[in-house]
C-alpha cells in the first residue's frame, strides 16, 4: 500500500508541475534536465538543510540514486548544476510555482479558517513579502512581493484576489486598517469576514473607540471572554471585549461590513515585573469567541512562520536578489516548512527534523509524502 502511495504522490506532484509551470527556460535547442526533477530536488534539498543552489546540486550528486530508486526521477543528463537551478528560479513565475505546490498535497480547506496577512522583510534579500497564512494548518495559501514596510497598503488587496478567502476570516494589523482593503475584503469576488488592528494610523477612530470603551458603560449587546495562561514562568490573563452596538460611532457608515468594535487586555507576569497592554479592532464579527480566536491566531504569522523563516530556514542569510529568485525561494522555504510540520517524529524541533532527513532518506521520504 505505502509503494502504491508513494508512487500517486510523485506522480501527483510531477503532474501538477507540468500542468502548472510554464518551463521559463528557452524553448529552442535542448533542456538537459526535466523542470519536475530539478524542482524536486530542490524541495529535498531545502528540507535537508540546503541553503544554496549549490547545496542543491551537492544533494543531487550525492542522493542520485535514491532520487532514481525512490522518487522515480530518471536524470538522463545527471544532476543539474548550481547555475541551472538559478537561472530556473530567477525565471520561473511564483503564482505558477505556488500554485502547482498547493494543489500536489491536496490541502483541504476547512469551512471556517482564520487567514493571517502580514508582511515580512527579507533583510538579506531585499524584498518584502506579504503573506496569507493558516496558523492553524500551518499552510501559506498565497504571497506577494511589496516594496518595503510602507507599501503594503497597496499590495494587500492585489493579494486578496489571488488567493481564495471566501467565508473565512482575514486578520491583518493596523496597517491593514484602510478604507480600501476593507471594501476588498467585503467585496462580492473575495466575501470574507475581518479582524483588523487599530493604531493611530487611523488617529479620529482610534479615539473615538478608546474613549468608548474607556467611559461609556458597554451596551447589551457587549460581550466578554477571560483567558488565563500559565507556563515558563509566565502568567497572562486577557479579557477579549466586543461592541456590537454601533450607534455612537460617527465613522460606522465609512467601513464597509463594520459591525463591532473589540478591546484586548492584556496583563503579563514575568516573575516579579508585569506588563500591560490594551489593543483596539474594527471587525466584521459579531461572536465574541471568534474574536478572541482570531486575535489570538494572528500571532501564529509571527510565530510559526516567519520566526521559523528566520530560525529554523535561515531565510535572513539569504544573499539571492535577482529577478523573480527571492520570492520563489521563499514559496520553497515555506511549502518545506509545511512538510517538515506535518511529519510525526515526536517532541522534537523543525530544526532537528530536518537534520534527521539529511541523515535519513525514510525521514526526507516520508515529509515528501505528507508523513504517510
Amino acid at each position: 500500500m505505502k509503494i502504491r502511495f508513494k508512487k500517486i504522490k510523485i506522480e501527483t506532484l510531477k503532474r501538477k508541475i507540468e500542468q502548472k509551470v510554464r518551463d521559463p527556460r528557452r524553448q529552442y535547442g535542448n533542456i538537459l534536465h526535466k523542470l519536475w526533477e530539478m524542482l524536486v530536488i530542490a524541495l529535498c534539498s531545502v528540507i535537508c538543510l540546503g541553503e544554496d543552489y549549490d547545496d542543491m546540486e551537492e544533494f543531487g550528486k550525492e542522493r542520485e540514486k535514491w532520487l532514481k530508486e525512490e522518487l522515480g526521477l530518471e536524470l538522463l543528463n545527471g544532476i543539474p548544476s548550481g547555475d541551472t537551478f538559478r537561472r530556473l528560479f530567477e525565471k520561473m513565475k511564483p503564482k505558477e510555482f505556488r500554485s502547482c505546490l498547493e494543489e500536489s498535497i491536496g490541502y483541504a480547506r476547512s469551512p471556517r479558517e482564520v487567514v493571517n496577512v502580514d508582511g515580512k522583510a527579507k533583510k538579506s534579500g531585499g524584498i518584502h513579502v506579504i503573506s496569507a497564512f493558516v496558523g492553524e494548518s500551518q499552510i501559506t495559501l498565497g504571497e506577494i512581493k511589496s516594496e518595503n514596510k510602507r507599501t503594503e497598503i497597496k499590495e494587500i488587496p492585489k493579494l486578496l484576489e489571488i488567493i481564495d478567502v471566501k467565508g473565512h476570516i482575514v486578520t491583518i494589523d493596523s496597517i491593514g486598517c484602510q478604507h480600501d482593503i476593507v471594501e476588498k475584503l467585503c467585496s462580492k469576488k473575495v466575501g470574507a469576514d475581518y479582524c483588523i488592528g487599530l493604531k493611530g494610523n487611523q488617529k479620529n477612530l482610534h479615539k473615538a473607540v478608546e474613549e468608548h470603551f474607556m467611559y461609556n458603560p458597554l451596551s447589551d449587546r457587549s460581550a466578554k471572554k477571560n483567558v488565563y495562561e500559565a507556563g515558563h514562568g509566565r502568567v497572562e490573563q486577557r479579557e477579549y471585549w466586543l461592541e456590537t452596538e454601533l450607534n455612537w460611532l460617527a465613522q460606522r457608515d465609512e467601513w464597509a461590513g463594520l459591525k463591532s468594535v473589540g478591546m484586548v487586555k492584556s496583563i503579563v507576569t514575568r516573575g516579579k515585573e508585569t506588563s500591560f497592554e490594551v489593543r483596539y479592532f474594527i471587525s466584521s464579527l459579531t461572536d465574541v469567541e471568534e474574536f478572541a480566536h482570531s486575535v489570538r491566531e494572528h500571532w501564529a504569522i509571527e510565530n510559526k512562520l516567519h520566526w521559523s523563516l528566520d530560525v529554523v530556514f535561515r531565510e535572513d542569510s539569504d544573499l539571492v536578489k535577482k529577478d523573480n529568485a527571492p520570492l520563489n525561494l521563499n514559496i520553497l522555504d515555506k511549502f518545506a516548512l509545511y512538510l517538515v510540520t506535518q511529519v510525526d517524529l515526536g517532541k522534537i524541533s523543525r530544526k532537528r527534523k530536518r537534520y534527521k532527513a539529511a541523515l535519513n532518506p525514510d525521514v526526507l521520504l516520508s515529509m515528501i509524502l505528507c508523513g504517510k
